[in-house]
């Protein structure tokens, strides 16, 4: 083979390695959010739309309502959180509400939050997917009162 094959051979090869470790270090700096703000297309900057099949029922007993979120599996069990009228930020990130000690949790994982006397979670484009009950987010949904939240290894659910 000619010297000069040999050499373009190696040299696109190791362009490729280049571009396979920069494409690495990208995505790992959106997983971390090292880079900075949320992009305008991100989830966290999307307007949530007002779905009115998910108007609350008319009389919720007081008994009923979430005051607690209990973490019963993962590195944070037996934390229980206060609910207060403000959102709760889940995933890895120190500027997460609940910071989540779990290799499997993005940095800004989810965003449980109030409406009215409701709560409803949503998955902010994490890489492992946030999971109620046994099916997996597209979109925000009700949380109801013992239903469990799965985050990677960890699992959570509302208590009154």
């Amino acid at each position: 083979m000619n010297d000069l094959v040999f050499t373009v051979l190696r040299l696109g090869f190791l362009i490729l390695l280049w571009l396979l470790v920069l494409s690495i270090v990208g995505a790992l700096r959106r997983d971390l959010a090292i880079g900075g703000r949320a992009g305008v297309g991100s989830p966290s900057s999307r307007q949530i739309r007002k779905d009115p099949s998910l108007a609350p029922p008319p009389e919720v007993p007081a008994k009923q309502q979430a005051k607690t979120l209990s973490i019963l599996e993962g590195p944070l069990t037996g934390l229980q959180h206060q609910l207060t009228a403000s959102p709760i930020l889940l995933g890895r990130a120190q500027e997460a509400t609940i910071v989540l000690e779990d290799d499997y949790a993005s940095g800004r994982h989810a965003r449980l939050f109030p409406q009215g006397t409701r709560w409803f979670i949503e998955d902010l484009g994490s890489t492992n997917g946030t999971f109620l009950g046994e099916a997996q987010l597209t979109r925000a949904q009700p949380v109801e009162l013992g239903q469990k939240i799965r985050i990677g290894k960890t699992v959570m659910e509302l208590r009154p």
